[in-house]
């Protein structure tokens, strides 16, 4: 009698076992994963320098201070595009906590890459604490500065916030012409819209 009930149980047991087993090799699997992803975005983007090589002058400063946080908040934001009057600019607002920038980031970086010789790249970012900025930036660098703007007076200033990330395209007169709402998830739909709203 005891043999008979003490085979299901160890059955069910050696199951149980073999279950925990199984979702600890997918947690590990998944967390090695989160963390390949993550270095691999570190490293993973163009030499920035030499697609950058030949803006001109106002550009050039901009990606002088490529990886920056800029303080200043609107103020400081409206003087930089006055400065870069003469070329299409593009902003992109994000933040270290927005889970959909963190895989946008990289695609803008290569965007500037491509087009940033003749369009301007600027980031904002928006209600961020700046040591998790500073953090998110060396995970995944960019070739241009970020005002930092913990208030959202910068994105208030683009209109109505509806979250993040968002795009804001202005034209070569610093009028803005465009404002994506989310995230951009190819290169061809970021490439589709700097052609169509800054002339890249």
């Amino acid at each position: 009698m005891k043999g008979t009930t003490g085979s299901p149980r160890m059955a069910r047991s050696a199951a149980v076992r073999a279950i925990f087993a199984a979702l600890l090799a997918l947690a590990a699997a998944l967390l090695a994963a989160g963390c390949g992803s993550g270095g691999a975005g570190a490293a993973d983007h163009p030499d920035y320098r030499a697609a950058l090589r030949g803006a001109p002058a106002p550009l050039a400063a901009l990606y002088r201070e490529g990886d920056f946080l800029l303080d200043g908040g609107a103020a400081a934001y409206r003087e930089r595009l006055r400065a870069l009057r003469g070329h299409p600019v593009v902003v992109n607002d994000w933040a270290s906590w927005c889970g959909p920038c963190r895989e946008e980031l990289p695609l803008l970086g290569r965007a500037a890459a491509r087009f940033g010789r003749q369009v301007a790249f600027v980031g904002v970012d928006a209600q961020d604490d700046r040591a998790a900025a500073r953090t998110f930036l060396r995970e995944r660098p960019v070739p241009y500065p970020s005002f930092f703007d913990p208030a959202g007076s910068i994105s208030a200033s683009q209109g109505a916030t509806t979250g993040y990330p968002r795009t804001a395209f202005y034209d070569a007169s610093g009028r803005l012409v465009h404002l994506k709402q989310g995230p951009y998830t190819s290169m061809t739909e970021i490439a589709a819209d700097v052609h169509r709203y800054a002339g890249g």
